[in-house]
């Protein structure tokens, strides 16, 4: 088992960036502005050969009243209570301050072992900061830089010395949780439902919307089995998204979503299915995540039955490809309704884990391709031939076709609700493959078309062959050679034959045209013809 650390000090202090560093992933919102982080988070980490569990937590604020701040001071003192070791945070740059030192008063009730870091430590003007830190009572501050990574060796050496009397129960690893994650708008309830499943305000609550901005995981049982939860911020619409800090709480939920393997939509009773909640579930099915519909405030409708049949039919209309999904409707202000989500949850889980054998697959095929035959693309037919399952979570299935690439979207539905129906998957995204099997293994260049044989040079081979064989020696012509081949243009055919001439010049020849009745006239090179017979006397 792990040591757990709690991260504490006053707002805006660096707590959230050590946090991360230590962790070695970027899992808390870090900005500028005091005040980000408001409920407490948890998560392993380690520093040198050590592990480590840190829990990071709002800043301390010494409020008692009922504001979010007062809220966000419960959530610390939570963590102090906790963990077994404290890290107690302050701004060298700033030095010393007023609630530091009440916090430090408040820390020495605790009765805990506490270490003293002075954050922001690398320039110049922390250095009567760090001096000041000796004031508080908790011995040689740590300097050190959560932003830079400076000072991690004298926080490891500080951990270790504080360490000592603390007894570490070692606990068998717990086997994998099935990780639930809940969206939806702000102000959804989602934080509340939480809290009402595990029966604790672990997470912080309030009128005000948009409280959470990290996703908070959240470790529980449920009869016998690892549940982790996890609480998310709401999304709005992207248009109203313009903070810099919601951005990064967008960007925490869709990670979230894309880690989850079943996601709650927690949606308001009088508007649901919005543009925004048709978004988010049509989001959960592109990653490919078992989804269930929840209808929060229930305990407020005057008509329940009418209400829930109507919301039902709407959920097949706009989102026909969850067609199926489990929907229940709860009130997590008075717990009406909540028994009955948990066992729609991991129905949804086991649905998604689903394997179906491959003889049971093939049976179906033949059944759906009887009952609707693919249709005919450009004159030819469509021909399924083999399916199988290749995976689950989601169940995915390779089809293999003849001309697959020619196959219509909507008879790919028409397969994939076919599916849904037969082998009772209803509300799971199923993915479908279609892929050619139309290649003949014994043509050229095939798996079994075997060696190529040899033509060789023979009289008898076809002309194919020869024009082949020709092209591949003047491919080996030098670069010139080749070139003027290609550039050379075919000479024009003459009708006639040529004659070359003895007594004119080298290269000179003459032409021949056959006469009326057949016979050769000759023609000379002034283009008279010739009658009489060739050395005959002249008249």
């Amino acid at each position: 088992m792990a040591l757990k650390v709690a991260i504490v000090g006053r707002p805006n202090v660096g707590k959230s960036t050590l946090f991360n560093r230590l962790v070695g992933k970027r899992l808390a919102l870090v900005d500028d502005r005091p005040g980000v982080t408001r409920d407490r988070r948890y998560a392993d980490g380690n520093i040198g050969d050590m592990d480590l569990t840190l829990i990071d937590t709002a800043g301390y604020e010494d409020v008692t009243d009922d504001s979010l701040e007062a809220r966000m001071r419960e959530q610390t003192e939570a963590a102090l209570d906790d963990a077994e070791l404290v890290m107690f945070m302050m701004d060298a740059r700033e030095g010393v301050t007023s609630l530091d030192r009440i916090f430090a008063e408040r820390l020495r009730r605790v009765h805990k072992p506490v270490i003293l870091l002075a954050n922001k430590s690398e320039s110049r003007e922390s250095g009567g900061g760090v001096g000041e830190a000796h004031a508080l009572g908790f011995g040689e501050p740590v300097a050190i830089s959560a932003e830079h990574g400076e000072g991690m060796a004298d926080l490891y050496a500080a951990i270790v010395a504080a360490s000592q009397d603390i007894f570490v129960e070692e606990i068998d690893e717990p086997d994998k949780p099935i990780r639930i994650a809940v969206i939806g708008r702000p102000n959804a309830g989602k934080s509340t439902l939480i809290n009402r499943l595990i029966g604790d305000d672990r997470l912080l609550t309030g009128p005000e919307a948009g409280i959470t901005r990290d996703s908070i995981s959240v470790d529980w049982q449920f009869e016998g089995k690892n549940i982790r939860l996890v609480d998310t911020a709401g999304m709005r619409r992207k248009a109203r998204v313009q903070e810099k800090l919601e951005k990064l709480s967008v960007a925490d939920t869709i990670r979230a979503i894309t880690f989850a393997e079943v996601v709650i939509l927690m949606m308001d009773k009088d508007d649901a299915f919005d543009t925004q909640d048709l978004q988010l579930a049509d989001l959960v099915e592109r990653e490919g995540r078992a989804l269930v519909y929840v209808a929060s405030k229930w305990d407020l409708e005057d008509e329940p039955q009418s209400r829930m049949a109507k919301l039902k039919g709407m959920a097949e209309d706009k989102l026909p490809q969850l067609k199926g999904s489990p929907f229940v409707a709860l009130s997590s202000h008075s717990g009406r309704g909540v028994e009955r989500l948990m066992p729609a949850v991991l129905q949804a889980y086991d649905t998604w884990s689903v394997k179906v054998k491959t003889k049971d697959l093939n049976t179906w095929l033949s059944m759906a391709t009887q009952r609707h035959p693919p249709p005919a693309v450009d004159g030819k037919r469509i021909k399924p031939k083999y399916i199988a399952q290749t995976k689950a979570r989601p169940p995915t299935f390779v089809l293999m076709a003849s001309r697959a690439e020619s196959m219509p979207e909507h008879y790919k539905r028409y397969l994939v609700n076919s599916i849904r129906e037969s082998f009772d998957l209803p509300g799971t995204p199923i993915r479908l493959n279609v892929k050619s099997s139309g290649v003949n293994p014994y043509a050229e260049g095939g798996a079994k078309s075997g060696p190529e044989r040899y033509k060789g040079d023979a009289k008898t081979a076809p002309r194919r062959v020869k024009k082949a064989e020709k092209e591949e020696a003047l491919s080996k012509l030098p670069g010139k050679a080749l070139e003027q081949k290609k550039t050379r243009k075919a000479q024009p055919k003459i009708l006639g034959g040529l004659k070359s001439s003895a007594s004119k010049k080298a290269g000179s020849s003459v032409a021949v045209q056959k006469g009326a009745r057949g016979g050769a006239r000759q023609v000379s090179r002034s283009g008279r013809i010739r009658t009489g017979q060739k050395g005959g006397a002249k008249k």
